[in-house]
């Protein structure tokens, strides 16, 4: 059993300004999203595509499915609907033909470098406030 230890009020302090932050950022993200041509969820969608674990650019809805902690029935529905838009573009596996490979198209990656680029003073102060926040802390 793991002890409980009682938090103190820098703790609260500390988890409660990184909250804000990080509420700050999300927020402000979907205001940029916007401003691109894109909603929240296609803004991370594109991201989640582009910036793949293994630095291959691409995904498969089971990857993106995980990663955004969505049902793959809501993940399917937002590739389909980002490929209608002409962001995003479909090619199947080399490797097993039931698999389909996401890319951006060159407007989905306008638009996501549109958001992404605006957004550099906003990682920067979510960094900082990372940085600041104790990881011991306990009660998130």
């Amino acid at each position: 059993m793991v002890e409980q230890v009682q938090p103190t009020i820098q703790d609260i302090m500390a988890v409660a300004e990184f909250r804000s932050a990080l509420r700050h950022f999300l927020r402000r993200s979907e205001k940029i999203a916007r401003q691109s041509g894109l909603t929240p969820q296609r803004y991370t969608l594109l991201m989640m595509i582009k910036g793949s674990p293994d630095g291959g650019e691409q995904s498969t809805v089971t990857e993106l499915s995980e990663r955004m902690q969505l049902a793959q029935s809501t993940v399917t529905e937002l590739v389909r609907r980002a490929e209608g838009a002409g962001l995003i573009e479909r090619e199947q596996s080399q490797r097993d033909a039931r698999v389909a490979h996401l890319r951006l198209t060159p407007e989905g990656e306008r638009r996501l470098m549109l958001s992404f680029t605006e957004l550099a003073t906003e990682r920067a102060q979510l960094r900082d406030a990372f940085a600041n926040f104790d990881g011991g802390v306990t009660g998130h």
